[in-house]
């Protein structure tokens, strides 16, 4: 990959509640990159109500991208699961993981109405396919599996904060879904590594639509965030050994690289 190498996720375009109205507002987080991964969940494959206009958002984002003299690589995620690919890319000869953060649960988002309505649906595809629980692209392939299986039908009511809050809270397994993957991303990623890419010490995702960086047992997790109400959205950025992450500024009109928060020389 030509570098620097960029990586985004959760931009949901066409998303009811996506900051992005406007895709060329993303030009200055594209300018000066040799590569950028979309990390997932750039745009609503599996939303019907939505689906035209958020794949004319993702061809103006491919042009912006060509503008820009930059690469680009599209990795799968819960509501874009057709991405062709094994679901993962691999930096600094393997040290590095990017996937898109689904597979760290055994359900993807175990938080949805329809995984919380299709456990057993679930547990079958799990059963169809038992080399899931021991091979990384047998498991990206599982967890595409269970996005297409049980996709998204309940769309949030509206953008205001009670709206959001009640949404979460019904049903109240939901919340307490969303508030246990919050709070254990880190470990789970981890555990991810260790069984599927033991040779990691860098795992960058995005998913759970909360930033964030983790440290254990000598790995470290990395959350880009989301662009979606009422999550923030950050960057990663790997070049000549560093890797940094950093704030995604924000306006009206223009997403900028904000200030790096930390950075490590692999």
């Amino acid at each position: 990959m030509k570098e620097p190498v960029r990586i985004f996720s959760d931009l949901h375009l066409a998303h009811r509640l996506s900051r992005i109205a406007r895709v060329s507002a993303m030009r200055p987080l594209l300018a000066g990159a040799g590569t950028v991964i979309f990390n997932g969940d750039t745009w609503q494959e599996l939303t019907h109500a939505v689906h035209e206009r958020s794949a004319v958002m993702l061809d103006e984002l491919r042009e912006l991208c060509a503008e820009e003299g930059c690469e680009t690589l599209f990795l799968s995620g819960n509501h874009d699961p057709g991405w062709p690919g094994p679901g993962w890319a691999e930096l600094a000869d393997g040290r590095i993981i990017v996937t898109h953060g689904d597979a760290l649960l055994f359900a993807g988002s175990p938080w949805k109405h329809e995984i919380l309505t299709g456990k057993q649906q679930v547990l079958e595809l799990w059963r169809q396919q038992p080399q899931a629980a021991t091979n990384a692209q047998v498991r990206l392939h599982l967890a595409r599996e269970i996005a297409r299986a049980l996709p998204s039908q309940h769309e949030p009511s509206g953008r205001r904060l009670w709206q959001r809050v009640w949404n979460a809270v019904i049903p109240p397994q939901r919340a307490l879904w969303m508030l246990r993957a919050w709070w254990s991303q880190g470990t789970a990623g981890v555990e991810f590594c260790k069984r599927y890419f033991p040779q990691a010490e860098v795992l960058i995702v995005g998913h759970f639509h909360r930033h964030g960086c983790w440290r254990k047992d000598g790995r470290m997790v990395i959350n880009t965030g989301s662009f979606i109400s009422p999550g923030r959205a950050h960057w990663v950025e790997w070049q000549a050994g560093w890797l940094r992450r950093g704030v995604i500024t924000e306006s009206s009109t223009v997403y900028g690289l904000g200030k790096v928060l930390q950075e490590w020389r692999l």
